[in-house]
Parts: structure tokens; sequence; C-alpha cells
């Protein structure tokens, strides 16, 4: 089972980090809520706590969502949660956003960040915007494990590229304790399965083509967007209302980049509340 964190009493809410960081990107956001709810903060399948070192000898399709979203469903089974709010940016927006399709009975609500949408999908593919996601044509090569895995300083410094480049607020950065995470041995290679398991944006998206979209999320969903998130610009919140049908709110972050639940710990406190 997957490793996590788990502190308050109440209605559950399990928080989903995403690539590339950890349970820590709710270090934040944790305080906040612990009074309010039982905050359950995982780290998903391959990273953090939960990497083994036999995951490098395993196929990247058990760390796409399917699995991962198997794995949030397992810890809630363990934990005796009927349902749970789930809150997610990155990878773990796809994450919550795939359970609450698949297995809407057990999703209480949701609030995400920029969240990846068959109207965002499709951007990412878009002649002025395609350059943004390179990293997930890079992730697909061995060249990329070649020069970063095991390193801690490559690690650091292929992790402050994208802290930096994405975030907005002085506090989305790169920790010692992320690095150290993404360095041992084999662990930034598991990291990479979820791009190579076609779970990612832009496969995602080279899937949907000529495609009808998938069925919509039926579940209460508020949205935080972080409007300075170069990944995911304001413009790629188009047509959010047609992939969640019960969108309680898209709320626009004017100050915040990518690593929503970092930057905007208090905002995100807020909309869980509203939905608890």
């Amino acid at each position: 089972m997957i490793s996590y964190a788990h502190e308050g009493n109440g209605v559950p809410v399990v928080c989903l980090h995403g690539w590339p960081g950890a349970a820590s990107d709710y270090r934040a956001l944790l305080p906040l809520l612990e009074r309010d709810a039982q905050v359950v903060v995982p780290e998903l399948l391959g990273f953090g706590a939960s990497y083994r070192p036999s995951d490098v000898d395993r196929p990247a399709t058990d760390f796409g969502h399917d699995a991962q979203a198997a794995a949030v469903i397992e810890l809630m089974d363990h934990l005796g949660f009927d349902d749970a709010v789930l809150v997610g940016y990155d990878v773990g927006s796809t994450t919550a956003a795939h359970l609450a399709r698949t297995r809407p009975e057990r999703v209480r609500a949701l609030v995400l960040g920029n969240a990846i949408h068959p109207g965002s999908a499709a951007a990412s593919l878009d002649d002025d915007h395609r350059a943004e996601f390179w990293y997930q044509d890079f992730h697909q090569l061995a060249l990329a494990s070649r020069l970063v895995d095991g390193s801690a300083p490559a690690v650091r410094t292929y992790l402050e590229h994208f802290w930096s480049h994405w975030g907005h607020r002085a506090i989305a950065s790169v920790t010692d304790e992320l690095v150290e995470a993404y360095a041992r041995p084999g662990a930034f290679t598991t990291s990479l399965n979820w791009y190579r398991s076609g779970s990612a944006t832009l496969a995602t998206a080279l899937a949907m083509r000529g495609q009808e979209p998938p069925a919509p999320v039926a579940v209460p969903t508020t949205v935080l967007w972080g409007d300075q998130d170069p990944l995911f610009p304001p413009r790629l919140a188009e047509g959010l209302e047609r992939a969640f049908t019960d969108l309680r709110g898209v709320h626009h972050l004017e100050d915040v980049g990518h690593f929503v639940p970092l930057e905007a710990a208090n905002e995100v406190a807020a909309a869980v509340r509203a939905l608890l």
C-alpha cells in the first residue's frame, strides 16, 4: 500500500500531489484543514516514501492513472472511508478526475488546481504552446534517466527548472527533502512512468484526436486556476463546464502559478471547507 500521512478528524479529504512533487506539496495546506477534516496526504505509486527499488523493473502502466486511482481506493478502503473529498493538481488532478469519472460513488467532491480536461489537453498541441510540453517528449527517452537518475546535483538542477519556471510565489521552490526523494537510484526513472504510461497531457491529447471526449465528471467540483502558470495559462480553462457538469466555481488566482496547493493554501482550504 502507498505511504501516507493522516491528520485530523471529520470528513475525509485526500490530497494528491503532482510531478515533480511529493506529499510535501501539501505542507502549507495540512495545518489549515486538520481541525475541519481528516486530511490524508499519500505519496502516489513510485513517488517519495511509496517508491521501492523493485519499481524500476515494473512496466510503466503500473504507474498510470488507472493504477494510481486503484492505489487511492485501496488506501481509502484501508482507512474505512466510504468516500472522500479529493484535492489535486497536476498528476493529482488527473488522478482525482479519473477516479470521479470511474468511481463517482467514492468521491464526495473535487477541488482541483489547473485541471487537465479535454479542452486543455487539446490546447497543449497548439503551435504556439506545444513547446511548453517538451519535457513530456523527453521523458519518453532512456536518455532522461541516463542524464538525471541517481545524481543529486542533476536531480536538483532538473527539478529547479520546473519549480522556478512553473511556480510564481517564492514558496514554490525545491527543497532538500524533495531532491533526496528523487535522487535515490531508480526513483527519478520510476517517476517518469506517469508519462510513459500514456496518462499525461500530450498522450491524452493525441489519444483524443478524432475521438469522442470522455464522459464528463458529475461530482461537485471547484477549480482554482493559477493564472501565472505558463504550462496551463488562463485560456486553457476554457471548456471546464463541459468536462465537469457540477462545476461549483472556477476561481482564477492572478498571482499564483502551477503549484496551487502550496502557493494558494488558504484559497484551497476555503474551497475544501465549502464542499465538506
